[in-house]
C-alpha cells in the first residue's frame, strides 16, 4: 500500500538506500534510547524520544547519508530525530494523563495534528511548530505490526480549510492564536467522515505525512512482539519559516 500523497495525505516509499539507513541507525537508536534521561510515559509503554538520534543537519547517521532522492523530498536543514518507541501494553494510563486524556488515546489512538501544542494551564491549542512535511522511518529489523501509525486518510483536505478559516480573524502574532474550539470540530468531522487506517512500519520502508494528516499510535496488539527497546521509528518533522506558510494551500 503506497497511498496518493494528495488524496490520501501520505505515501510510503521503499528502496535500499532507506534499508541502509535504518540499519546504521538502529543500533545508535537502541543506545540512545537506553541512555537517556528522558521519562517514559502512559505508564512506562512510550518514551517520546524527542531530539534523541544524534544524526547529522543533513540527516545522515553512523556514517550513512539519508536518500533523500529516494524519499522524494528536497534537502534540507534537520534536527535530531525524534524516537518514539513503544513497548508490549501500550497505552497504559501515566501520572501525568487524565482519565479522559487516556481513553482518547485508547480509544482514538490519541489523534492529533503535530504542532498543534496545549498551552497554559487550560491546554489551549495553538500552532507553535509549523512543521512542512513528517517523515517516519521504522528501525525495528523486522514488522511487529505492533503499535502501528495510524492515519485518516484525506483529513489534511478537511483540516487545512477549517484552520485556514479559523485564522481569518487571528489578530496580532498568528502563532498566539487560540484555535482551540475550530481544531476540535474538524477533528470530529474527521471521525465522522474519514477512513482510520493503520499503517504497520516495514523495514526498510518510510512514510510521509502531509503536515495536516491526522494521525496517532494505535494499541499494542496482543501477541505482538518487538525486541528491546521496542518499537521504534525515528521521525523528522523540519519547521517551515511561519504559520502562515503552515496554512498555505499548496502540498
Amino acid at each position: 500500500m503506497a497511498g496518493d500523497f494528495g488524496t490520501c495525505g501520505w505515501r510510503r516509499v521503499a528502496g535500499r538506500g532507506i534499508a541502509d539507513w535504518a540499519a546504521a541507525a538502529r543500533p545508535i537508536a537502541e543506545t540512545a534510547v537506553t541512555e537517556s534521561d528522558q521519562a517514559w510515559r502512559c505508564g512506562g509503554t512510550w518514551f517520546v524520544g524527542l531530539d534523541a538520534l544524534p544524526n547529522a543537519p543533513d540527516g545522515a547517521v553512523g556514517g550513512v547519508a539519508l536518500p533523500w532522492a529516494e524519499l522524494g523530498l528536497a534537502p534540507e536543514p534537520l534536527h535530531p530525530a525524534q524516537l518514539s518507541v513503544t513497548r508490549p501494553g501500550y497505552p497504559r494510563q501515566g501520572t501525568e494523563e487524565t482519565e479522559a486524556a487516556f481513553r482518547f488515546r485508547l480509544n482514538r489512538d490519541g489523534a492529533h495534528l503535530d504542532g498543534l501544542l496545549p498551552v497554559g494551564p487550560e491546554k489551549r491549542r495553538m500552532v507553535k511548530e509549523a512543521h512542512g512535511w513528517i517523515l517516519g522511518l521504522p528501525l525495528n529489523p523486522a514488522d511487529t505490526g505492533a503499535a502501528p501509525l495510524v492515519v485518516w486518510e484525506g483529513s489534511h483536505r478537511i483540516i487545512g480549510p477549517a484552520l485556514r478559516a479559523a485564522f481569518a480573524s487571528c489578530e496580532g502574532p498568528p502563532e498566539d492564536h487560540d484555535i482551540t474550539n475550530a481544531y476540535q470540530a474538524v477533528r470530529r468531522q474527521v471521525f465522522d467522515t474519514c477512513p482510520r487506517v493503520e499503517l504497520p512500519g516495514a523495514p526498510g520502508t518510510a512514510v510521509i505525512l502531509h503536515r495536516h494528516l491526522i494521525h496517532g499510535v494505535a494499541p499494542w496488539r496482543d501477541g505482538a512482539t518487538a525486541d528491546p527497546p521496542g518499537r521504534m521509528v525515528a521521525y523528522f518533522r523540519p519547521l517551515l519559516s511561519s504559520v502562515t506558510d503552515w496554512l498555505r494551500l499548496e502540498d
